[in-house]
């Protein structure tokens, strides 16, 4: 039987994010999940095989036709023996065996990788990013993540750990980050950081998305408060656009919805810190597959995967 369905799930500090997608990696059905609603490691995993049957269930699918599964997971993945060593911003996760436990649970294949890299690639293939030989794709939410791709493939580094730009250091000291160090850019502007100062300006019922919508309504504090936003994020780029003298930088995650203000920010910001050979040639983008790249590119894990 011709394999005609790939399941991809992106699963985030925030939301566990399922679909159904076609073997061109059209989306065809859309679960979401609050991932703190899953109480431990052991519920969350079981969320995870009960969204997976699910759609087999609710959409008549013989398993036979599912080419498997591809799931991106925010934090370090050993994606060839498929183990998650720990997930920063969701507790009690180390050395899980995910892709093992998941195959016999659910009877499919099961390819594990890191959410910004699946990101990247998604945005490679088919994204902002398709035109470019060297990007950097990051994701800005709960945390920070990167994924890179250097003369046209997708870098992983020794340990599959590199990308991770949420945890490197601004400054020589500084708040402590979810990952252990201090000083990490995910410590300045993930979605906690960012919230606890918009509540010091607006008060405790503020949301990030009322403060972008705030922001694209003129109100000056919120404008303020992108800006700098955008200026930690712009000398953070600047660093690797002067190492790495990148094509394009594209940018996803809820944050980068703030829109207009942010990314002029850090547009000026690149300007004015990084190289000028570098930063004339870098363009930044906003995502182009928004909230759905780490689904698609769950589902190119897969079929490369496959190929192999």
């Amino acid at each position: 039987m011709a394999k005609s369905s790939i399941i991809g799930i992106d699963l985030g500090a925030t939301n566990l994010k399922c679909a159904l997608l076609d073997n061109d990696l059209k989306i065809k059905a859309k679960n979401y999940f609050n991932t703190k609603s899953f109480d431990n490691k052991l519920k969350l995993i079981q969320g995870i095989t009960d969204s997976i049957n699910n759609f087999i269930l609710l959409h008549g699918i013989s398993r036979n036709s599912v080419s498997g599964v591809g799931i991106g997971l925010p934090g370090p993945v050993d994606t060839f023996k498929g183990v998650v060593h720990f997930l920063p911003n969701i507790p009690g996760w180390k050395e899980v065996r995910l892709k093992e436990i998941l195959e016999r649970k659910t009877g499919l294949p099961v390819f594990i990788d890191n959410d910004a890299k699946l990101m990247a690639l998604a945005e490679y293939r088919s994204g902002q990013a398709k035109k470019y030989k060297n990007a950097l794709c990051l994701t800005l939410g709960t945390g920070v993540g990167g994924g890179l791709i250097i003369n046209g493939s997708l870098y992983r580094g020794g340990d599959n750990a590199a990308g991770e730009i949420g945890h490197l250091p601004l400054n020589e000291k500084g708040p402590l980050c979810p990952c252990g160090g201090s000083a990490c850019l995910e410590a300045y502007i993930g979605n906690a950081s960012i919230l606890k100062e918009a509540r010091k300006l607006f008060g405790p019922r503020i949301t990030l998305e009322k403060v972008s919508a705030l922001a694209k309504a003129n109100n000056s504090k919120a404008i303020d408060l992108w800006i700098k936003v955008g200026e930690r994020l712009g000398i953070a780029l600047s660093g690797v656009i002067n190492l790495l003298n990148l094509d394009v930088i594209v940018i996803g995650g809820g944050v980068s919805d703030a829109g207009k203000v942010l990314f002029e920010s850090v547009r000026k910001t690149i300007n004015l810190r990084a190289m000028s050979v570098q930063a004339k040639r870098v363009k930044i983008f906003k995502a182009r597959l928004g909230n759905d790249a780490g689904i698609i590119g769950a589902g190119f894990l897969v079929k490369e995967r496959q190929i192999r």
